[in-house]
């Protein structure tokens, strides 16, 4: 059990015997009263939301789980399919499981499957990704140093922010957790 206030943006917790997801987590302090935290939770039974205040004296039993190293090897429909990298066994994930981490959907890519009484639950990206980038504004002679970065689509649909050298085609290494620029990548070839 841990008190309301560590709940924290992507922690499970159990609320009224169900399991939920934190999407969203924030401490408000009333002018009179007594502190709160406020979050939004996702059932990850039936994927329904929940607005939820915990009083700050609350406690909350936090859900652990298994994680599993699987690879995504391909969309089907609204379901994506992944395979244990241990046993080669093949589980299918609806896009609500899978959130925000359809921006790194791309084959090959190795995820953490988070477990839970062996029933997928969530799922975590690796840290870093490559992409390549498929729709960016070309290069500006004489842009100025405040306009040294520029939006770009890449492959996945995900828009985020480069560097004014990055052209289509290039392929870009992300930070999954801030959704950034990290660096370009060498082409082989």
């Amino acid at each position: 059990m841990i008190n309301a206030t560590q709940i924290r943006k992507g922690m499970v917790i159990k609320v009224e015997g169900e399991l939920y997801k934190v999407l969203e987590a924030t401490h408000v302090t009333p002018g009179k009263g007594q502190a709160l935290m406020q979050t939004k939770l996702r059932n990850l039974k039936d994927q329904t939301l929940l607005d939820y205040r915990f009083r700050s004296k609350d406690r909350v039993e936090q859900a652990y789980f298994e994680k599993v190293e699987m690879e995504f090897l391909y969309e089907s429909g609204n379901e994506h399919i992944f395979m244990n990298l241990e046993n080669y066994e093949q589980i299918k994930l609806s896009s609500g499981i899978i959130g925000d981490s359809v921006n790194y959907l791309i084959p090959n890519a190795v995820f953490s499957i988070e477990m839970h009484e062996g029933r997928p639950v969530g799922i975590e990206p690796p840290l870093t990704i490559n992409l390549k980038v498929v729709k960016t504004e070309p290069f500006l002679k004489g842009a100025t140093q405040s306009a040294s970065s520029k939006p770009a689509v890449l492959e996945t649909g995900i828009a985020i922010n480069v560097p004014q050298f990055i052209k289509e085609g290039d392929v870009i290494r992300i930070d999954t957790r801030e959704d950034k620029y990290l660096e370009r990548v060498k082409s082989e070839g």
